[in-house]
């Protein structure tokens, strides 16, 4: 109860429910408010207003139903599991990261994780969380083993015939630079970031069930030429100018050859994106994208269903390549992971289907 001076016409109450030893469930809270009218023998006019709530102050059970979870540092893998109630948010969180999970037609919770390359084994400590509508939270751990892996250091030449093939393509992306070698290194950290971060933000975009059938398909008839995570240093003349991590896996066969969808899903982008040139990237479901760079050729258009095995464009030489190969990459939700493992029927049938 609170009495309000004459001409009060709104005000906020704090309302506690920690002392009324409430019982979970429905509750009924009514307000009544009386003004200063003379009327009813000097008691004003009275209003009441009822709203019927649900008092919860429980956060969701969590059931783990997968019992596996492998992960090797650059890879990926899936955790699954069952709420007790509806929830605002839920997914595996671990440090900074967050990747999401998406209830399926069984009702089970599926969440595929990446375990990114730059992150140190002790630091990755996945933990499933969840929201309920209420706001309660509650956070649980998986068994899980967390295995480590080195990565290739290569060294790459820089050349002035390198820099006279590519950086006219960059022209209208960059501003002026005196020498060539600056407006590479520009493209090389610059637009690069910018890159990344738009790819980053595709992840959004995708379905909440999965949308792959069996294992994923390897550009056929072609030759590694650089592999997952590659820490690369460029030489100019002898002289290091810049260091990246490669975040894809390069494939060449011969020129222009047929570029093929890895598995089902939906085209969600297909114009150019700078260092990648042309380039396509392909939702299968579940935060799981494959991206597709340097094409000569885009034979598909965004919003397109394509089918495992489809050709979907052409390889090339276009963005930051130095001679015409496929540069492919898997996504979970927007984190670079080892496309190997998705190549791979056995792990994909041990640590995700």
């Amino acid at each position: 109860r609170q009495e309000f001076p004459p001409g009060t016409e709104e005000s906020t109450l704090p309302l506690s429910l920690a002392n009324l030893k409430l019982r979970e469930g429905p509750i009924r809270i009514e307000v009544v408010a009386g003004d200063h009218a003379v009327y009813r023998l000097g008691k004003g006019n009275v209003a009441t207003q009822t709203f019927e709530l649900i008092y919860d102050s429980r956060p969701p059970v969590i059931n783990i139903v997968s019992r596996a979870h492998n992960f090797t540092r650059g890879g990926s893998g899936m955790v699954a599991y069952t709420l007790d109630e509806p929830v605002t948010g839920t997914g595996v969180v671990f440090g900074d990261y967050f990747f999401p999970a998406f209830q399926q037609p069984s009702g089970l919770y599926a969440s595929v994780v990446a375990f990114p390359y730059n992150v140190e084994p002790k630091d990755f400590v996945p933990r499933v969380v969840a929201v309920d509508l209420a706001g309660n939270e509650r956070q649980t751990g998986i068994y899980y083993r967390a295995n480590n892996r080195s990565f290739r250091q290569r060294q790459l030449n820089v050349t002035d015939s390198f820099l006279a093939m590519t950086l006219p393509e960059f022209m209208h992306q960059t501003p002026a630079f005196d020498t060539p070698l600056e407006q590479y290194l520009y493209i090389n950290r610059e637009i690069r970031r910018e890159n990344r971060e738009t790819v980053a933000a595709l992840a959004a975009n995708t379905a909440p069930e999965p949308l792959w059938e069996g294992v994923f398909l390897q550009m056929p008839r072609a030759s590694s030429q650089g592999l997952f995570a590659d820490h690369r240093t460029y030489l100019y003349n002898g002289r290091e100018i810049d260091r990246t991590v490669h975040l894809g896996h390069d494939l060449a066969s011969t020129a222009q050859a047929d570029v093929i969808a890895a598995n089902h899903g939906r085209v969600i982008f297909s114009d150019n994106l700078g260092i990648y040139g042309l380039c396509i990237v392909i939702d299968h479901g579940l935060g799981v994208h494959t991206l597709y760079a340097h094409l000569s050729h885009i034979g598909v258009d965004g919003g397109q269903r394509v089918s495992r095995g489809d050709v979907i464009g052409r390889s090339g030489i276009t963005g930051l390549a130095g001679g015409d190969h496929l540069h492919f990459e898997v996504l979970v939700s927007g984190i670079p992971v080892q496309p190997l493992e998705w190549w791979d029927a056995t792990w994909l049938h041990n640590n995700i289907d």
